[in-house]
């Protein structure tokens, strides 16, 4: 059965998947409508892709602004990484604050990330491969992202691989969020 650990980020899950193994290899479903329904996550994905980076990057702060914002579901196939999320949502009881994690091949961990959510990753090992799905389509109009370095992320890396598209994001405390928080429908 999946399990849904809920994060310090209001309606962020931390997902640990059941994992099946034996002398062939292992078995892990990475996803469930039904499951993912019953929680009130959204869930249509709209596109997948996958990002392999090699050790040392950082990539993030990343998100769609609206109205081509989205959720992800984000997990790692190959290697290790370090992964964050921050609360970008206006009004959110976790504005501003963020959660890290590590997902890698071994546990098999993933991140379910609302919109409204800043997302990013630093690899740890020789490469990582991270497998996003995606409540909306890419849209580099709506693309955006907020600096890495700017909202108290303890990265392992003070001077990481990454691009200069990062490096030129406006730090966090001169964002200025189109995202507003809402109660799920359960009124939590």
């Amino acid at each position: 059965m999946i399990k849904f650990v809920p994060t310090r980020i209001s309606d962020c899950y931390q997902i640990e998947p059941k994992i099946v193994e034996d002398e062939r290899g292992r078995f892990v479903k990475t996803f469930h409508k039904d499951i993912f329904d019953a929680k009130n996550l959204e869930s249509h994905f709209r596109e997948e892709y996958y990002t392999a980076s090699r050790q040392r990057v950082l990539r993030g702060l990343h998100f769609q602004l609206p109205p081509k914002d989205h959720a992800k579901l984000v997990y790692c196939v190959s290697g290790e990484v370090i992964d964050a999320v921050v609360d970008l949502r206006l009004g959110s009881p976790t504005f501003g604050q963020h959660h890290v994690c590590r997902l890698s091949v071994d546990n098999a961990m993933m991140m379910y990330i609302p919109s409204g959510m800043a997302h990013g990753f630093y690899v740890t090992g020789v490469d990582a491969i991270l497998i996003y799905k995606v409540t909306a389509t890419y849209s580099p109009e709506h693309d955006s992202g907020i600096l890495w370095s700017s909202v108290g992320i303890q990265w392992p890396d003070q001077n990481p691989i990454i691009s200069g598209r990062d490096r030129g994001f406006v730090p966090f405390d001169s964002f200025v969020s189109p995202f507003v928080y809402q109660e799920d429908k359960n009124g939590q």
